[in-house]
Protein backbone atom coordinates (compact mmCIF):
# COMPACT_ATOMS: atom_id res chain seq x y z
CA UNK A 1 0.00 0.00 0.00
CA UNK A 2 1.32 3.01 -0.94
CA UNK A 3 1.69 6.48 1.80
CA UNK A 4 -0.85 8.06 0.38
CA UNK A 5 -3.48 5.20 0.56
CA UNK A 6 -1.88 4.69 3.64
CA UNK A 7 -2.74 8.14 5.39
CA UNK A 8 -6.25 7.86 3.43
CA UNK A 9 -7.35 4.68 5.85
CA UNK A 10 -8.66 4.96 9.44
CA UNK A 11 -5.74 3.60 12.30
CA UNK A 12 -8.07 3.79 15.47
CA UNK A 13 -10.34 1.12 16.39
CA UNK A 14 -14.08 1.84 17.15
CA UNK A 15 -14.61 -0.59 19.81
CA UNK A 16 -10.97 -0.22 21.60
CA UNK A 17 -10.57 3.80 21.13
CA UNK A 18 -13.58 5.20 20.27
CA UNK A 19 -12.66 9.26 21.11
CA UNK A 20 -10.04 8.87 18.85
CA UNK A 21 -11.65 7.08 16.20
CA UNK A 22 -14.21 8.95 15.83
CA UNK A 23 -11.71 12.31 15.68
CA UNK A 24 -10.34 10.30 12.61
CA UNK A 25 -13.12 9.56 11.23
CA UNK A 26 -14.57 13.48 11.27
CA UNK A 27 -11.36 14.91 9.44
CA UNK A 28 -10.45 12.06 7.00
CA UNK A 29 -13.94 12.22 5.83
CA UNK A 30 -13.56 15.34 5.18
CA UNK A 31 -16.88 16.42 7.56
CA UNK A 32 -14.55 19.49 9.96
CA UNK A 33 -11.07 20.64 10.97
CA UNK A 34 -10.12 22.10 14.32
CA UNK A 35 -10.28 25.86 14.66
CA UNK A 36 -7.84 27.81 15.97
CA UNK A 37 -9.66 28.75 19.46
CA UNK A 38 -9.84 25.49 21.69
CA UNK A 39 -13.67 24.21 21.79
CA UNK A 40 -14.57 25.51 18.09
CA UNK A 41 -14.68 23.60 14.37
CA UNK A 42 -14.41 24.36 11.21
CA UNK A 43 -17.50 22.70 9.56
CA UNK A 44 -16.06 21.16 5.75
CA UNK A 45 -18.72 21.05 2.92
CA UNK A 46 -18.89 17.52 2.84
CA UNK A 47 -20.06 18.17 6.64
CA UNK A 48 -22.25 21.08 6.40
CA UNK A 49 -24.16 19.14 3.14
CA UNK A 50 -25.28 16.91 6.19
CA UNK A 51 -26.72 19.56 8.32
CA UNK A 52 -28.39 20.86 5.21
CA UNK A 53 -30.33 17.86 4.49
CA UNK A 54 -31.49 17.40 8.29
CA UNK A 55 -32.22 21.02 8.16
CA UNK A 56 -34.32 20.94 5.01
CA UNK A 57 -35.98 17.81 6.13
CA UNK A 58 -37.15 19.39 9.38
CA UNK A 59 -37.72 22.91 7.92
CA UNK A 60 -40.15 21.63 5.41
CA UNK A 61 -42.27 19.58 8.15
CA UNK A 62 -42.18 22.71 10.23
CA UNK A 63 -43.69 24.80 7.83
CA UNK A 64 -46.01 22.35 7.17
CA UNK A 65 -47.25 22.60 10.59
CA UNK A 66 -47.53 26.64 10.61
CA UNK A 67 -43.71 27.47 11.59
CA UNK A 68 -42.41 30.52 10.07
CA UNK A 69 -38.80 31.30 10.18
CA UNK A 70 -37.48 34.74 11.80
CA UNK A 71 -33.73 35.66 12.93
CA UNK A 72 -33.07 37.31 16.06
CA UNK A 73 -29.72 39.22 17.69
CA UNK A 74 -26.81 37.25 18.09
CA UNK A 75 -26.48 39.49 21.11
CA UNK A 76 -28.58 39.68 24.01
CA UNK A 77 -28.54 42.69 26.48
CA UNK A 78 -28.15 41.37 29.89
CA UNK A 79 -31.14 43.31 31.11
CA UNK A 80 -33.59 40.79 28.95
CA UNK A 81 -31.58 37.43 30.39
CA UNK A 82 -32.45 38.86 33.93
CA UNK A 83 -36.10 39.39 33.15
CA UNK A 84 -36.05 35.31 33.41
CA UNK A 85 -34.24 34.78 36.16
CA UNK A 86 -34.04 30.91 35.92
CA UNK A 87 -32.81 31.12 32.41
CA UNK A 88 -30.05 33.94 33.94
CA UNK A 89 -29.09 30.96 36.80
CA UNK A 90 -29.34 28.05 34.61
CA UNK A 91 -27.23 29.54 31.86
CA UNK A 92 -24.40 31.85 33.94
CA UNK A 93 -21.51 29.45 33.49
CA UNK A 94 -21.81 29.12 30.18
CA UNK A 95 -22.97 32.35 28.75
CA UNK A 96 -20.22 34.32 26.70
CA UNK A 97 -20.38 37.86 27.23
CA UNK A 98 -19.55 41.45 25.08
CA UNK A 99 -18.21 44.17 27.23
CA UNK A 100 -16.63 46.47 24.67
CA UNK A 101 -17.35 47.76 21.34
CA UNK A 102 -14.44 49.10 18.89
CA UNK A 103 -12.83 51.69 21.69
CA UNK A 104 -15.68 52.02 24.18
CA UNK A 105 -16.95 49.44 26.86
CA UNK A 106 -20.60 48.86 26.83
CA UNK A 107 -22.98 50.67 28.82
CA UNK A 108 -24.59 47.35 29.12
CA UNK A 109 -23.21 43.90 28.78
CA UNK A 110 -24.24 42.01 25.93
CA UNK A 111 -24.52 37.77 26.06
CA UNK A 112 -23.56 36.08 22.88
CA UNK A 113 -27.56 33.99 23.17
CA UNK A 114 -26.92 30.76 24.56
CA UNK A 115 -30.80 29.93 23.73
CA UNK A 116 -32.72 33.03 22.69
CA UNK A 117 -36.00 32.69 24.70
CA UNK A 118 -35.29 36.16 26.34
CA UNK A 119 -34.89 38.02 23.06
CA UNK A 120 -37.61 36.75 21.27
CA UNK A 121 -39.94 36.73 24.06
CA UNK A 122 -40.41 40.54 24.47
CA UNK A 123 -41.58 40.35 20.36
CA UNK A 124 -43.93 37.47 20.54
CA UNK A 125 -45.26 40.23 23.00
CA UNK A 126 -45.81 42.76 21.02
CA UNK A 127 -47.36 40.93 18.03
CA UNK A 128 -49.91 39.42 20.51
CA UNK A 129 -53.17 41.05 20.99
CA UNK A 130 -56.00 38.89 20.06
CA UNK A 131 -56.27 35.24 20.93
CA UNK A 132 -56.66 35.79 17.07
CA UNK A 133 -53.22 36.63 16.74
CA UNK A 134 -52.78 32.71 18.28
CA UNK A 135 -51.05 30.47 17.59
CA UNK A 136 -47.73 32.11 16.98
CA UNK A 137 -45.02 29.77 15.49
CA UNK A 138 -41.38 31.33 15.18
CA UNK A 139 -38.46 29.23 14.75
CA UNK A 140 -35.00 30.11 13.73
CA UNK A 141 -32.20 28.58 12.69
CA UNK A 142 -28.70 29.87 13.92
CA UNK A 143 -25.71 29.13 16.20
CA UNK A 144 -25.36 29.50 19.64
CA UNK A 145 -22.72 29.90 21.75
CA UNK A 146 -21.68 28.06 25.70
CA UNK A 147 -18.85 28.76 26.72
CA UNK A 148 -18.27 26.12 29.77
CA UNK A 149 -17.74 23.00 27.27
CA UNK A 150 -14.77 21.75 28.28
CA UNK A 151 -13.81 18.31 26.71
CA UNK A 152 -15.08 19.09 23.33
CA UNK A 153 -15.85 17.07 20.70
CA UNK A 154 -17.09 17.88 16.81
CA UNK A 155 -20.57 18.00 16.77
CA UNK A 156 -21.30 16.49 19.95
CA UNK A 157 -19.61 19.26 21.82
CA UNK A 158 -18.29 22.32 20.89
CA UNK A 159 -18.25 26.15 22.63
CA UNK A 160 -20.29 26.95 19.30
CA UNK A 161 -22.87 25.39 17.59
CA UNK A 162 -25.63 24.99 14.85
CA UNK A 163 -29.33 24.19 15.84
CA UNK A 164 -32.77 25.31 15.01
CA UNK A 165 -34.74 26.85 18.22
CA UNK A 166 -38.61 27.13 17.39
CA UNK A 167 -40.69 29.12 20.29
CA UNK A 168 -44.43 29.61 19.87
CA UNK A 169 -47.43 30.65 21.91
CA UNK A 170 -50.74 29.18 23.07
CA UNK A 171 -54.12 30.21 24.23
CA UNK A 172 -53.67 27.45 26.42
CA UNK A 173 -51.97 24.17 28.25
CA UNK A 174 -53.59 22.26 25.31
CA UNK A 175 -52.33 23.93 22.88
CA UNK A 176 -48.96 24.42 23.95
CA UNK A 177 -48.65 20.68 25.35
CA UNK A 178 -49.94 19.48 21.50
CA UNK A 179 -47.05 21.61 20.53
CA UNK A 180 -44.83 20.29 22.87
CA UNK A 181 -45.45 16.98 21.60
CA UNK A 182 -45.89 17.75 17.49
CA UNK A 183 -42.27 18.92 17.76
CA UNK A 184 -40.93 15.73 19.81
CA UNK A 185 -42.63 13.73 17.32
CA UNK A 186 -41.10 15.66 14.44
CA UNK A 187 -37.24 14.81 15.86
CA UNK A 188 -38.16 11.40 16.31
CA UNK A 189 -39.14 10.83 13.23
CA UNK A 190 -35.72 12.86 11.88
CA UNK A 191 -33.89 10.47 13.43
CA UNK A 192 -35.77 7.06 12.55
CA UNK A 193 -36.92 8.17 9.12
CA UNK A 194 -33.62 10.27 7.79
CA UNK A 195 -30.83 9.37 10.19
CA UNK A 196 -31.75 5.13 10.75
CA UNK A 197 -31.87 5.59 14.41
CA UNK A 198 -34.03 4.56 16.48
CA UNK A 199 -34.42 6.51 19.75
CA UNK A 200 -36.19 6.07 22.85
CA UNK A 201 -38.60 9.25 23.91
CA UNK A 202 -39.06 10.63 27.76
CA UNK A 203 -38.99 13.64 29.44
CA UNK A 204 -35.74 14.48 31.81
CA UNK A 205 -36.56 15.10 35.70
CA UNK A 206 -37.62 18.27 37.11
CA UNK A 207 -34.58 18.80 38.50
CA UNK A 208 -33.08 18.77 34.81
CA UNK A 209 -35.35 20.45 33.23
CA UNK A 210 -34.74 23.31 30.69
CA UNK A 211 -34.55 26.62 33.21
CA UNK A 212 -38.50 28.00 33.67
CA UNK A 213 -39.65 25.23 32.11
CA UNK A 214 -42.77 23.08 33.29
CA UNK A 215 -41.78 19.92 31.51
CA UNK A 216 -38.64 19.38 29.87
CA UNK A 217 -39.18 16.39 26.94
CA UNK A 218 -36.51 14.60 25.34
CA UNK A 219 -35.27 12.20 22.64
CA UNK A 220 -32.62 9.67 23.59
CA UNK A 221 -29.94 8.06 21.11
CA UNK A 222 -27.80 5.46 22.55
CA UNK A 223 -24.36 5.36 20.85
CA UNK A 224 -22.27 1.34 20.30
CA UNK A 225 -20.43 2.83 23.32
CA UNK A 226 -23.51 2.42 25.41
CA UNK A 227 -23.74 6.34 26.34
CA UNK A 228 -26.63 7.68 25.44
CA UNK A 229 -27.16 11.18 23.61
CA UNK A 230 -29.74 14.00 24.33
CA UNK A 231 -30.80 14.13 20.41
CA UNK A 232 -33.39 17.09 20.31
CA UNK A 233 -35.40 19.01 23.74
CA UNK A 234 -39.23 20.53 23.59
CA UNK A 235 -40.21 22.12 26.28
CA UNK A 236 -43.48 23.60 27.58
CA UNK A 237 -42.58 26.44 29.32
CA UNK A 238 -46.20 27.13 30.98
CA UNK A 239 -46.76 30.53 31.80
CA UNK A 240 -43.59 31.62 33.35
CA UNK A 241 -41.94 33.52 30.12
CA UNK A 242 -45.68 34.99 29.26
CA UNK A 243 -45.73 36.28 32.58
CA UNK A 244 -42.29 37.47 32.71
CA UNK A 245 -42.21 39.06 29.09
CA UNK A 246 -46.08 39.73 28.90
CA UNK A 247 -47.16 37.93 26.19
CA UNK A 248 -50.24 38.01 26.95
CA UNK A 249 -53.75 38.22 24.94
CA UNK A 250 -57.63 39.58 24.84
CA UNK A 251 -59.87 36.19 24.62
CA UNK A 252 -63.44 35.50 23.36
CA UNK A 253 -64.72 37.67 26.38
CA UNK A 254 -62.41 40.53 26.61
CA UNK A 255 -60.29 39.08 28.94
CA UNK A 256 -56.94 39.62 29.34
CA UNK A 257 -55.09 36.58 29.52
CA UNK A 258 -51.21 35.01 29.72
CA UNK A 259 -50.37 33.07 27.07
CA UNK A 260 -48.70 29.81 27.63
CA UNK A 261 -45.42 28.99 25.74
CA UNK A 262 -42.96 26.46 23.78
CA UNK A 263 -38.97 25.88 22.99
CA UNK A 264 -38.11 23.05 20.93
CA UNK A 265 -34.60 22.65 19.27
CA UNK A 266 -32.13 20.17 17.58
CA UNK A 267 -28.73 20.53 17.18
CA UNK A 268 -25.58 19.30 14.96
CA UNK A 269 -25.53 17.19 17.83
CA UNK A 270 -27.51 14.75 15.71
CA UNK A 271 -24.75 14.58 13.02
CA UNK A 272 -22.46 13.31 15.94
CA UNK A 273 -24.71 10.66 16.67
CA UNK A 274 -25.26 9.22 13.20
CA UNK A 275 -21.39 9.11 12.57
CA UNK A 276 -20.85 7.44 15.78
CA UNK A 277 -23.66 5.09 15.50
CA UNK A 278 -22.89 3.91 12.06
CA UNK A 279 -19.62 4.31 11.02
CA UNK A 280 -17.14 1.54 11.29
CA UNK A 281 -13.18 1.12 11.02
CA UNK A 282 -13.08 1.76 7.25
CA UNK A 283 -14.78 5.41 7.80
CA UNK A 284 -17.61 6.79 7.68
CA UNK A 285 -21.24 5.54 6.93
CA UNK A 286 -24.26 7.40 5.96
CA UNK A 287 -27.97 6.54 5.41
CA UNK A 288 -28.74 7.13 1.48
CA UNK A 289 -31.05 9.79 3.14
CA UNK A 290 -28.14 12.08 3.91
CA UNK A 291 -25.53 10.73 1.51
CA UNK A 292 -24.45 12.84 -1.64
CA UNK A 293 -23.68 11.43 -3.90
CA UNK A 294 -25.65 8.14 -2.75
CA UNK A 295 -24.09 6.02 -5.71
CA UNK A 296 -20.21 6.08 -6.97
CA UNK A 297 -19.40 4.31 -10.16
CA UNK A 298 -16.14 2.61 -10.70
CA UNK A 299 -15.29 1.67 -13.85
CA UNK A 300 -12.58 -1.04 -14.67
CA UNK A 301 -10.62 -0.90 -17.61
CA UNK A 302 -7.47 -1.69 -19.29
CA UNK A 303 -5.57 0.18 -22.20
CA UNK A 304 -7.46 -1.45 -24.96
CA UNK A 305 -11.26 -1.11 -23.56
CA UNK A 306 -10.79 2.47 -21.78
CA UNK A 307 -13.51 4.59 -23.87
CA UNK A 308 -15.59 1.76 -24.61
CA UNK A 309 -15.93 0.94 -20.61
CA UNK A 310 -16.34 4.95 -19.76
CA UNK A 311 -19.12 5.21 -22.16
CA UNK A 312 -20.92 2.27 -20.89
CA UNK A 313 -20.79 3.88 -17.28
CA UNK A 314 -21.59 7.32 -18.50
CA UNK A 315 -24.77 5.73 -19.74
CA UNK A 316 -25.40 4.21 -16.66
CA UNK A 317 -24.84 7.50 -14.83
CA UNK A 318 -27.09 9.45 -16.76
CA UNK A 319 -29.97 7.24 -16.12
CA UNK A 320 -28.85 7.27 -12.56
CA UNK A 321 -29.10 11.26 -12.66
CA UNK A 322 -32.29 11.17 -14.68
CA UNK A 323 -34.29 9.23 -12.13
CA UNK A 324 -32.72 11.93 -9.34
CA UNK A 325 -30.33 9.63 -7.82
CA UNK A 326 -27.61 11.44 -6.60
CA UNK A 327 -24.43 9.72 -8.88
CA UNK A 328 -20.92 10.36 -8.67
CA UNK A 329 -18.37 8.63 -11.68
CA UNK A 330 -14.86 8.60 -10.86
CA UNK A 331 -13.32 8.45 -13.80
CA UNK A 332 -9.84 9.26 -12.56
CA UNK A 333 -7.39 8.10 -14.67
CA UNK A 334 -4.71 8.95 -11.86
CA UNK A 335 -6.23 6.21 -9.44
CA UNK A 336 -7.01 2.61 -9.73
CA UNK A 337 -9.70 0.90 -8.70
CA UNK A 338 -9.18 -0.41 -5.18
CA UNK A 339 -8.04 2.92 -4.03
CA UNK A 340 -11.46 4.69 -5.29
CA UNK A 341 -12.46 1.77 -2.96
CA UNK A 342 -11.24 2.31 -0.21
CA UNK A 343 -11.83 6.55 -0.81
CA UNK A 344 -15.10 6.67 -0.90
CA UNK A 345 -15.88 3.56 1.94
CA UNK A 346 -14.34 6.21 3.62
CA UNK A 347 -16.63 9.05 2.31
CA UNK A 348 -19.87 6.82 3.65
CA UNK A 349 -21.24 6.45 0.28
CA UNK A 350 -23.93 4.18 0.68
CA UNK A 351 -23.44 2.11 -2.67
CA UNK A 352 -20.73 1.25 -5.01
CA UNK A 353 -21.43 0.32 -8.87
CA UNK A 354 -18.15 -1.67 -10.49
CA UNK A 355 -18.48 -1.70 -14.29
CA UNK A 356 -15.91 -3.77 -15.52
CA UNK A 357 -15.49 -5.55 -19.54
CA UNK A 358 -17.54 -8.20 -17.96
CA UNK A 359 -20.23 -6.25 -16.83
CA UNK A 360 -20.11 -3.82 -20.56
CA UNK A 361 -20.15 -7.44 -22.34
CA UNK A 362 -23.17 -8.95 -19.96
CA UNK A 363 -25.45 -5.51 -19.89
CA UNK A 364 -25.30 -5.45 -16.12
CA UNK A 365 -23.27 -3.57 -13.28
CA UNK A 366 -21.88 -5.07 -9.69
CA UNK A 367 -23.20 -3.50 -6.77
CA UNK A 368 -21.71 -3.53 -3.67
CA UNK A 369 -23.31 -1.86 -0.20
CA UNK A 370 -21.26 -0.23 2.24
CA UNK A 371 -22.19 -1.20 5.68
CA UNK A 372 -21.16 -4.93 5.09
CA UNK A 373 -19.76 -5.17 1.85
CA UNK A 374 -22.32 -7.23 0.23
CA UNK A 375 -22.70 -6.94 -3.29
CA UNK A 376 -24.68 -8.47 -5.98
CA UNK A 377 -24.70 -8.12 -10.20
CA UNK A 378 -27.74 -6.90 -11.23
CA UNK A 379 -29.66 -6.53 -14.96
CA UNK A 380 -28.69 -2.99 -16.01
CA UNK A 381 -32.18 -2.94 -17.99
CA UNK A 382 -34.40 -1.06 -15.03
CA UNK A 383 -31.04 -0.04 -13.37
CA UNK A 384 -32.66 3.15 -11.54
CA UNK A 385 -35.70 1.01 -9.92
CA UNK A 386 -32.89 -1.62 -9.38
CA UNK A 387 -30.65 1.47 -7.38
CA UNK A 388 -33.36 2.63 -5.05
CA UNK A 389 -34.27 -0.62 -3.62
CA UNK A 390 -30.54 -1.17 -2.90
CA UNK A 391 -30.32 2.44 -1.21
CA UNK A 392 -33.81 1.36 0.83
CA UNK A 393 -32.21 -2.10 1.62
CA UNK A 394 -28.71 0.00 3.10
CA UNK A 395 -30.93 2.01 4.93
CA UNK A 396 -32.91 -0.76 6.13
CA UNK A 397 -29.56 -2.67 7.34
CA UNK A 398 -28.49 0.65 9.22
CA UNK A 399 -31.67 1.05 10.72
CA UNK A 400 -31.82 -2.79 11.95
CA UNK A 401 -27.74 -2.80 13.45
CA UNK A 402 -29.17 0.28 15.06
CA UNK A 403 -32.25 -1.12 16.44
CA UNK A 404 -30.67 -4.19 17.55
CA UNK A 405 -27.96 -2.45 19.58
CA UNK A 406 -30.73 -0.13 21.40
CA UNK A 407 -33.26 -3.14 22.15
CA UNK A 408 -30.28 -5.49 23.81
CA UNK A 409 -29.00 -2.56 26.04
CA UNK A 410 -32.15 -1.32 28.03
CA UNK A 411 -31.72 -4.03 31.31
CA UNK A 412 -33.60 -3.08 34.77
CA UNK A 413 -32.00 -3.10 38.26
CA UNK A 414 -33.67 -3.06 41.83
CA UNK A 415 -30.69 -1.64 44.05
CA UNK A 416 -27.61 0.83 43.65
CA UNK A 417 -25.49 -2.10 43.35
CA UNK A 418 -27.19 -3.52 40.45
CA UNK A 419 -27.06 -0.30 38.93
CA UNK A 420 -23.89 0.63 39.51
CA UNK A 421 -22.69 -3.02 38.08
CA UNK A 422 -24.80 -3.55 34.95
CA UNK A 423 -23.72 -0.15 33.89
CA UNK A 424 -20.07 -0.21 34.71
CA UNK A 425 -20.16 -3.65 32.77
CA UNK A 426 -22.31 -3.28 29.82
CA UNK A 427 -23.34 0.40 29.83
CA UNK A 428 -26.42 1.26 27.76
CA UNK A 429 -29.96 1.92 30.07
CA UNK A 430 -30.51 0.84 33.06
CA UNK A 431 -34.50 1.15 34.09
CA UNK A 432 -35.39 1.31 37.77
CA UNK A 433 -37.55 2.42 40.28
CA UNK A 434 -36.90 5.78 41.18
CA UNK A 435 -38.46 8.07 44.40
CA UNK A 436 -38.38 11.41 42.59
CA UNK A 437 -35.44 12.87 44.79
CA UNK A 438 -32.74 14.22 43.34
CA UNK A 439 -30.41 13.51 45.58
CA UNK A 440 -30.61 10.03 44.72
CA UNK A 441 -29.20 10.42 41.49
CA UNK A 442 -25.89 11.60 42.81
CA UNK A 443 -24.93 8.01 44.22
CA UNK A 444 -24.98 7.15 41.05
CA UNK A 445 -23.72 10.67 39.60
CA UNK A 446 -20.84 10.31 41.63
CA UNK A 447 -19.48 7.26 41.14
CA UNK A 448 -19.84 6.18 37.51
CA UNK A 449 -21.01 9.19 35.98
CA UNK A 450 -23.80 7.69 35.10
CA UNK A 451 -27.12 10.14 35.57
CA UNK A 452 -31.38 10.20 34.68
CA UNK A 453 -31.22 10.69 31.33
CA UNK A 454 -34.84 10.25 31.14
CA UNK A 455 -38.25 9.45 33.31
CA UNK A 456 -41.61 8.37 31.03
CA UNK A 457 -43.81 11.20 29.15
CA UNK A 458 -46.56 10.33 31.26
CA UNK A 459 -46.70 11.38 34.65
CA UNK A 460 -49.23 9.06 35.44
CA UNK A 461 -47.36 5.87 34.16
CA UNK A 462 -46.92 3.33 37.30
CA UNK A 463 -43.30 2.58 37.74
CA UNK A 464 -42.28 -0.40 36.49
CA UNK A 465 -40.87 -1.50 40.57
CA UNK A 466 -42.59 -0.30 43.69
CA UNK A 467 -39.09 0.66 45.32
CA UNK A 468 -36.68 3.59 44.93
CA UNK A 469 -33.44 1.61 43.78
CA UNK A 470 -31.08 4.10 45.82
CA UNK A 471 -33.07 4.73 49.21
CA UNK A 472 -35.73 2.06 49.09
CA UNK A 473 -38.69 4.57 49.84
CA UNK A 474 -41.72 3.97 47.40
CA UNK A 475 -41.00 4.69 43.65
CA UNK A 476 -42.70 7.74 41.67
CA UNK A 477 -41.11 7.08 38.42
CA UNK A 478 -39.44 5.26 36.43
CA UNK A 479 -36.24 6.00 35.80
CA UNK A 480 -33.40 5.76 32.87
CA UNK A 481 -29.87 5.98 34.36
CA UNK A 482 -27.19 5.97 31.56
CA UNK A 483 -23.35 8.00 30.96
CA UNK A 484 -23.62 10.45 28.81
CA UNK A 485 -22.28 12.51 25.92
Amino acid sequence: MSDSEQELGITESKEYSTGDWYAEVVQKAELADYAPMGGFIVTRPRGYQIWERIQNNLDGWFKETGVQNAYFPLFIPEGHLEREKDIVEGFDPEVAWVTQGGYDELEERLAVRPTSESIIAPYMSQWTRSHRDLPLRLNQWCSVVRWEATETKPFFRTKEFLWQEGHTAHEDEAGAWEETMLRLDQYERVYEDVLAMPILKGRKPDHDKFPGAHTTTTVEALMPDGKSVQGGTSHYLGTSFGEAFDITYIDENEDEQTAHTTSWGLSWRAMGALIMTHSDDQGLVLPPTLADPQVVIVPIWQDDNVDEILGYAEEIESRLEAAGIRVHLDDRDHRNPGFKYNEWELKGVPLRVELGPNEMDEETATFVHRPDGESATVDATDIAETTEDHLDTVFAKLYASAEETLEGEIREAESREEILGTIGQHGGYVKCGWCGDEDCEEPIKDAIAAEIVMVPLDRDEEPIHDECAICGDAAEETAYFAKTY
